[in-house]
């Protein structure tokens, strides 16, 4: 059996993929499709999804369904469970979320709790849906998007940091919970990725992965690992972090390489 024949069997028929109209969402959406599963896409953009609706049919002849919804407000979850009653899904991939970026006591406390609510309370309710679905038909899979900055707290991006050790813990746990139920979950933690978030979260980052980069090793790992690292720069950082012994000296030069990338936030001279 080739290796997109064992993905299909193992995933398919159907994907659900949130956060699909870009950056990590959307090529984790491709790759899928690419390995010849349907898609469902899930973001607050219809017009986005409805063209990478398009996109994917006419190149993989799979089928989509595009479900514009926002995860931030009251009920989307069950609208997407609902959307998606009669279709046999066998993987949920939830890449939807967004970062947040400066001192914590300047936030928006509005725009913090939209973030708990996105990366966490709907991650959670989306694992524990879908997970049932899952474990119902003895096979599937699960990808929750951790990050970098999910091993330790990081000043300059507290609240975002805090949602990803969340993100990190959950998957960790349903990793082992899972497992005797048939259902794969695994966390990926990438470092920067080149795309919308640096802009939406207000960083500047120098170095980053590409998107499509962060999708391919992700899939690659569900069913083999519990978290996956994807790129050279987030190993080396696991590796310069782990060298640091105390969780105390972790934070203090996670908050100097965040300072360097909200620096441009400060008017000169301040």
């Amino acid at each position: 059996m080739s290796t997109v024949e064992s993905f299909q069997r193992r995933f398919g028929p159907w994907a659900v993929v949130t956060g699909a109209s870009d950056g990590i969402g959307r090529e984790m959406a491709m790759r899928i499709a690419e390995s010849g599963l349907h898609v469902v896409l899930v973001a607050r953009r219809r017009e986005a999804l409805e063209s990478l609706g398009r996109e994917l049919e006419a190149a993989h002849a799979v089928q989509t369904r595009v479900v514009a919804l926002d995860l931030s407000r009251p009920g989307s979850v069950e609208a997407l469970v609902s959307a998606t009653a009669e279709l046999d899904v066998g993987l949920l991939v939830a890449a939807a979320g967004f970062g947040t970026s400066g001192p914590f006591l300047e936030s928006d406390l509005g725009r913090e709790l939209e973030m708990v609510q996105v990366n966490c309370a709907a991650v959670t309710a989306l694992a524990h849906r879908f997970g049932h679905r899952l474990a119902a038909r003895r096979r599937g899979g699960v990808v929750l998007m951790s990050s970098l900055l999910a091993f330790q707290g990081v000043p300059g991006a507290a609240t975002y940091s805090a949602t990803k050790a969340y993100v990190q813990s959950l998957a960790e746990a349903l990793h082992v919970e899972l497992a005797p139920l048939g259902v794969d979950v695994v966390a990926s933690a990438p470092g920067p990725v080149k795309s919308s978030f640096g802009a939406r979260a207000n960083m500047q980052m120098g170095m980053g992965l590409e998107p499509g980069a962060v999708g391919r090793a992700t899939l690659d790992a569900l069913g083999r690992r519990m978290t996956v690292r994807p790129g050279w720069l987030s190993k080396f950082l696991e590796l310069a972090l782990a060298s640091l012994v105390t969780r105390w000296a972790r934070v203090r030069m996670m908050g100097r390489v965040m300072r360097g990338m909200i620096a441009h936030q400060r008017p000169t001279g301040a």
